[in-house]
């Protein structure tokens, strides 16, 4: 029987489609029908576990699961023996204390005797020791944005975003908790043959995530230039250059971080680099 690594991913919610699409950009087949709970990769072996986010550190860490993808907010507020692995960069957000618009605030002391609502007892309860905060923190699930308004506490302790839906019920963000994104997660004294899978699946994880941070360049420069153009596009090593049919000119090839794109194309113009063509990278092995 063939071994398979088990994946434990959101079911529903603000992970699930970014964490599928990772799956696949892995270039990892499998088809969910009738929104089933599981379901084995056409091209990989690795199982598919569908469910709720809250559930997942619980299962991988007792071993129903081998690995998870899942919140950094939840395995810290769950508090299960499971090692987070890899940063996966989507579903970021901020766990964050926020008071009615009306209120003051001039620094986390004046949180102190406040009752403040949350989800995450346990990582809000940290914040405030560590802080030396004395306040009560009431635990609940769900709607914790409208707690201020009913009287149920002074203060909440939520997820955010955008913000948006705070300033819909009145209030403002005075203090980030926790900054919080999507992380990969496995349980402890994984069998050698699973791990052997894991190394396989995390080698194609952080290939398709470095990609997104480059993009490939490709320019054609007059050969007087070249030694400048070299100098702006140093590539992953060096820039691949090729001579063109026009003499006096050659075509170059590189690849470049993202954010320093366009200061790049500028400093090419300057020099006299011509039809630059900008094409994402899918994956990137180095």
């Amino acid at each position: 029987m063939e071994t398979l690594l088990r994946l434990a991913i959101q079911k529903s919610g603000r992970l699930s489609e970014s964490s599928v699409k990772l799956i696949e950009a892995c270039g990892i087949r499998f088809s969910r029908a009738n929104n089933t709970l599981r379901c084995v990769t056409d091209n990989f072996p690795l199982e598919l576990l569908y469910l709720r986010d809250d559930d997942i550190p619980g299962y991988v860490a007792d071993r129903v699961a081998d690995v998870g993808i899942v919140g950094e907010n939840v395995v810290l507020e769950k508090q299960k023996p499971v090692d987070p692995i890899e940063r996966l960069g989507f579903g970021k957000c901020r766990l964050s204390v926020a008071l009615p618009k009306s209120a003051s605030y001039n620094g986390v002391a004046d949180l102190n005797g406040l009752h403040i609502a949350t989800s995450y007892p346990n990582i809000l309860s940290d914040f405030l020791a560590r802080h030396g905060v004395e306040a009560s923190v009431h635990e609940i699930s769900g709607s914790v944005e409208i707690a201020p308004s009913i009287g149920l506490a002074e203060a909440i302790c939520d997820l955010v975003s955008s913000g948006s839906t705070l300033l819909s019920n009145g209030l403002k963000e005075v203090e980030t908790v926790l900054r919080s994104e999507a992380v990969l997660i496995a349980g402890p004294d994984l069998p050698a043959e699973k791990q052997v899978i894991l190394d396989a699946l995390r080698f194609r994880i952080r290939s398709v995530l470095k990609a997104q941070d480059f993009k490939y360049i490709l320019l054609n420069a007059p050969n007087d230039a070249l030694e400048e153009v070299i100098e702006i596009l140093p590539g992953m090593k060096s820039p691949t250059v090729m001579p063109l049919a026009d003499e006096g000119w050659s075509s170059v090839h590189s690849v470049i971080q993202e954010h320093q794109l366009w200061e790049v194309i500028e400093r090419l113009r300057a020099v006299g680099a011509q039809g630059m063509l900008v094409v994402p990278i899918e994956k990137m092995v180095l």
